[in-house]
């Protein structure tokens, strides 16, 4: 699995770059926020590699929370990479956490390929997203991200997990998601 790559543009367009990687060139699809933040000749980029039945797809992007977003929006039924791909170039994260937390349904609704079914279905499934982002500041660390999605495969739900882990000041995966479970059991 590619999680990152990091070399030489050979070619930009705002949906794509061809990345020359030790004389191996990528073809990664971004979105228009990591495409205006290229300004150099070389890039490095946190990569989503999906991989289908009838092809392999990267998706560069410039910031941890925007790569973050683009994966959320994939784990919601109906929505796809080109859909998801569209909400992260029309929103920054911290933008599309402000329309979530004041569920503004009609900003949703605004994006290419997104109708009212869908963006009812994103503001329900991505309830927590907002005090995820916000709670680990402009970046989401890493540890932050992987204790949510362990204790969201445990069953608790995304607001909760929100809630538990903005308590915690720990700063690596294990504390944070013991502390938090130790949040949820209050709860």
């Amino acid at each position: 699995m590619i999680v990152g790559l990091e070399g030489i543009i050979e070619y930009k367009e705002p949906t794509l770059i061809h990345l020359n990687v030790n004389s191996v060139i990528y073809e990664v699809f971004i979105s228009l926020h990591t495409f205006s933040a290229i300004s150099a000749e070389r890039a490095w980029l946190h990569i989503s590699h999906i991989i289908r039945e009838d092809a392999q797809q990267l998706y560069g992007f410039g910031q941890k929370s925007e790569k973050i977003l683009f994966e959320g929006m994939l784990k919601i039924n109906g929505i796809g990479p080109k859909a998801a791909l569209a909400i992260c170039s029309t929103f920054t994260p911290e933008q599309f956490a402000g329309i979530i937390s004041s569920k503004d349904i009609n900003a949703l609704k605004k994006v290419p390929g997104i109708g009212p079914k869908s963006a009812s279905r994103i503001m329900v499934e991505l309830a927590g997203f907002d005090a995820i982002l916000l709670s680990s500041g402009p970046l989401v660390n890493s540890a932050t991200s992987e204790a949510s999605m362990a204790l969201e495969s445990l069953g608790f739900k995304k607001e909760q997990i929100a809630k538990a882990l903005n308590m915690s000041h720990a700063t690596d995966t294990a504390a944070l998601v013991k502390d938090a479970l130790k949040q949820l059991q209050k709860l």
